[in-house]
């Protein structure tokens, strides 16, 4: 039996119009998949039915205006109108256009964050001119993806015009058309929901359906979209009774100056664009490797996050983006904190940050301002235009050692920073230097290794500087890139990067230590060698303090705890799994069933973190009352 028999034409309609865009969401989730592969090598068929399954949700919730236009009940002589037609024309493409636009923009974007896009995204972009600067590269790099684009809108106009926009409605029957509108419309009110549970499906709903590595393979980016509009990030947290939390964790953390520097000894805070742990070696970056030999180095250092804008917080205030709204875009960004910089600036610090791109880039000179720094030096400032490498900002070669001379115009002592950019996407490389650096096929490799030679004219131009001798400087990456091999793709090895320590003096000692740290470590590890502050405001902990090493990072509604060689999985309010990462080094074996005393006191810890993590940015309370 034909479906017109007993249905209305215009459902019939609305109903080919509903198929067409999940046909696109399944075309656009295999591309997706083929083009990630490697990230989702675990995955099963299982996976994609359940990506089904969240795609329904998706064009239920983003079709309603469609379906209520073209299925309202109406008069013949206004359905079968031309302005009719031509704004249900107009409302299908804009599902498709957004459908194909947002699905096709993460199978590369993917390889960067890990994750499928939030409504951060337009935040990200929106700071400074970055997408104005970026597009043509863009065009450039991925003109596959638009071909892709363009085709699938063709196929699906050409799809529409072949059956939709021949149907004609005859006649209109108001009884049987109004029953069947209430009946639609409280089907995909369901179907938009997720079913008739207590609580609408969201973006933690698909670690219900999969493991933590393939969240995005199950997800689809219009859903990620449209569940993230409008969502502060943080919610408060009640796991433990207030007067109780103290027992699990508090941010009052004691400092030990246990190692303790020179006083007025400076500080410079060099953060290396995407030098992710896997391209650090002799081959790339022989300078940082030799550099690393005669310091401080720890091999088993973490990111809190996977884009530069979430490791600024990071790293000067030791607040990290356990949410999926990085911290300085998110409604809380301009709360009362302390940094490294405003409590070095109590002892007389004076204070200046340093970054090549257009001022206003990812927000840096706001976050910068606000975290204290009294200068701040970016594209704008530097005095060669013809250093811009076209698409970014000035190349890494003339802006680093340009800032190593500025600093010495700061009054000491000083703490600066200086955020590199040149191996950063698209990855330019001069011509200059094409012979001299190593073939890859990975343009990120080539583009660490052009990194690293600017970073050794850093260094070069600071030995010749009065304060190089009394000043120590931090290296640390902001985050990873796209990882080549399985283990740099996977939850442990995609956020992995170096951390180095490096006093001229080698006051702080040199060598390999093997303690974890992650980016939130910095701050309370600087403030414990250089102040006699007697404790702060910390969710990470000074490297002197060897008795709970841990690392905490974020993705996509889950969190990965390390401790003690565990990783904890924790979704949705409770631990998910449990993986031996030092052994298990894929997370591919869940030992959650087998150590029931480990994940208890894990997932305890774990707890509280978020607890006052969330309750103290939601009231505005991340520092100390003397700080």
């Amino acid at each position: 039996m034909k479906a017109n028999k007993f249905l209305p034409k215009q459902v019939v309609a609305y109903f080919q119009m509903f198929g067409i865009a999940l046909v696109l969401l399944s075309i656009t989730r295999l591309i997706f998949f083929f083009a990630n592969y490697a990230s989702f090598d675990s995955w099963v068929l299982q996976d994609f039915l359940y990506g089904i399954w969240f795609d329904i949700i998706s064009v239920s919730l983003l079709s309603l205006p469609l379906f209520v236009w073209s299925n309202f009940p109406l008069k013949r002589k206004f359905k079968t109108s031309r302005l009719h037609k031509i704004i249900q024309y107009f409302l299908f493409l804009v599902l498709v256009v957004g459908i194909l636009a947002f699905n096709l923009m993460d199978v590369e974007y993917f390889k960067f964050t890990s994750k499928r896009s939030t409504v951060d995204l337009f935040s990200i972009l929106g700071a400074g001119n970055d997408f104005n600067q970026l597009i043509f590269s863009f065009i450039k790099d991925f003109w596959l993806l638009i071909l892709c684009f363009l085709f699938l809108l063709i196929l699906s106009i050409l799809t529409y015009n072949k059956t939709i926009g021949k149907r004609e409605i005859t006649e209109v029957n108001w009884t049987k058309d109004s029953i069947s509108f209430v009946l639609m419309l409280g089907l995909l009110i369901i179907l938009g929901r997720g079913g008739v549970g207590l609580r609408p499906a969201g973006i933690l709903s698909a670690a219900q359906f999969t493991s933590m590595q393939k969240t995005a393979l199950v997800l689809n980016t219009p859903f990620t979209m449209i569940k993230s509009y409008g969502k502060k990030g943080f919610t408060k947290k009640e796991y433990y009774p207030e007067n109780e939390i103290d027992a699990y964790f508090s941010p009052e953390y004691p400092l030990r100056h246990a190692q303790k520097l020179p006083e007025n000894t400076n500080v410079v805070i060099l953060i290396l664009e995407s030098f992710g742990k896997e391209w650090v070696g002799p081959k790339y970056t022989p300078f940082l490797d030799s550099l690393m030999k005669e310091s401080l180095y720890f091999n088993q250092a973490f990111a809190n996050g996977k884009k530069s804008i979430e490791a600024m917080p990071s790293i000067f205030a030791g607040i990290p983006s356990w949410s999926d709204n990085p911290y300085i875009s998110s409604p809380y960004g301009d709360n009362n904190i302390s940094t490294l910089v405003t409590e070095l600036s109590k002892k007389g610090y004076s204070s200046a940050f340093y970054h090549g791109a257009t001022n206003g880039s990812m927000r840096f000179d706001e976050f910068s301002s606000l975290a204290g720094f009294q200068k701040y030096y970016g594209r704008k400032e530097y005095p060669n235009p013809e250093h811009f490498d076209g698409t970014w900002g000035i190349l890494d070669e003339f802006f680093n050692p340009w800032a190593a001379r500025k600093m010495s115009e700061l009054k000491e002592p000083f703490v600066s920073g200086l955020f590199t950019l040149s191996s950063h996407h698209p990855y330019y490389i001069p011509e200059a230097y094409e012979a001299q650096i190593p073939a890859s096929k990975y343009p990120i490799a080539r583009a660490v290794a052009y990194g690293d030679i600017a970073l050794r004219k850093f260094f070069e131009q600071a030995q010749k500087e009065a304060w190089y001798q009394n000043t120590l400087f931090v290296l640390v990456a902001d985050h990873t890139p796209s990882g080549s091999s399985s283990y740099y793709k996977h939850r442990i090895g995609m956020y992995q990067i170096p951390i180095v320590f490096y006093h001229p003096q080698k006051l702080l000692g040199t060598g390999l230590h093997p303690q974890i740290m992650d980016q939130i470590d910095i701050y309370p590890s600087l403030m414990d060698v250089l102040t006699n502050k007697k404790a702060m405001y910390a969710f990470g902990q000074s490297y002197t303090d060897t008795t709970n090493a841990e690392a905490l990072y974020y993705l996509e509604g889950t969190y990965m705890y390390l401790k003690n060689g565990y990783m904890l999985s924790f979704s949705q309010d409770e631990a998910k799994a449990l993986y031996n990462y030092q052994i298990d080094t894929l997370a591919r074996y869940d030992s959650l069933a087998f150590y029931p005393a480990i994940v208890e006191e894990m997932t305890a810890d774990l707890k509280a973190r978020i607890q006052v993590y969330n309750n103290d940015i939601l009231s505005n309370q991340m520092k100390l009352e003397d700080e």
